[in-house]
């Protein structure tokens, strides 16, 4: 009986073992080209948003609050006027240039000090 065990299990793992399970060629599904191939090959190269770089808040000489988020590359700048307001996009064509957006948003600065200009009101400095 001990001699018959080993025999019922290699029986079966050597009937496995001679058979060839991956193919010598590889199977071809679709032997079509890609239509796009050559759209996807000419493209631009896609240019990712900028990641968040900070979050303040800013205290103007009106004593009003001006929240912005900066964006990495020093090119956009968000600024809400009001907490839970949506965000006006100030862009810039290259770093250290005052930001912009249509309807008189302007802005320069940094983190620590800002001169914003909104539509409704002159520009004026902000702090931390």
């Amino acid at each position: 009986m001990k001699s018959l065990l080993p025999l019922i299990v290699a029986a079966p793992l050597l009937a496995l073992a001679a058979c060839n399970s991956q193919p010598s060629q590889p199977e071809v599904v679709d032997t079509n080209p890609d239509p796009m191939a050559n759209i996807l090959a000419n493209r631009a190269p896609v240019e990712l948003p900028p990641a968040i770089k900070s979050d303040k808040t800013f205290r103007c000489k009106d004593q009003s609050l001006a929240f912005v988020t900066f964006f990495q590359g020093d090119k956009q700048v968000n600024v809400r006027l009001k907490q839970g307001d949506t965000p006006v996009k100030l862009t810039a064509p290259a770093a250290g240039e005052p930001l912009t957006a249509e309807g008189g948003w302007k802005m320069t600065g940094d983190e620590k000090n800002i001169t914003l200009t909104t539509p409704k009101k002159a520009a004026q400095t902000c702090h931390i």
